[in-house]
């Protein structure tokens, strides 16, 4: 049985697990690991900081990330199956690790991520 999203160690948990999926996978992997080059101790508590803000109300993001993904797009266009991907390894990352209303916030936040960036991208 599986317990909802209430800490920052919940959030960690999320995005760790999160992000080694995308790493190994073959639809949006590159974009992360040649394109990005990402430096995963500098991206990843971001990462922690901004599911904080959205999911537990912590006030400790700040960023843009419509810049960041705007210049990547220059580098490689981040295509619809690049958001859909994205999105179904986040759901999936989320159900197996957690139940609950934030953890259905945190799907229904990240759909309202996709729907929103994915027009100005593809």
């Amino acid at each position: 049985m599986t317990t909802d999203i209430s800490t920052s160690d919940d959030i960690k948990t999320l995005i760790n697990s999160f992000y080694e999926k995308v790493k190994a996978d073959e639809t949006i992997g590159y974009i992360f690991n040649d394109v990005a080059n990402v430096n995963w101790e500098h991206h990843l508590p971001k990462m922690y900081a901004f599911w904080e803000f959205l999911l537990l109300g912590k006030d400790t993001y700040a960023g843009n990330p419509m810049a960041v993904h705007q210049n990547l797009h220059q580098k490689t266009p981040l295509t619809e199956d690049h958001f859909d991907q994205w999105l179904k390894l986040f759901h999936e990352t989320v159900d197996e690790h957690f139940s609950g209303l934030v953890a259905e916030d945190a799907k229904s936040r990240s759909n309202l991520i996709v729907l929103t960036w994915k027009p100005k991208f593809s």
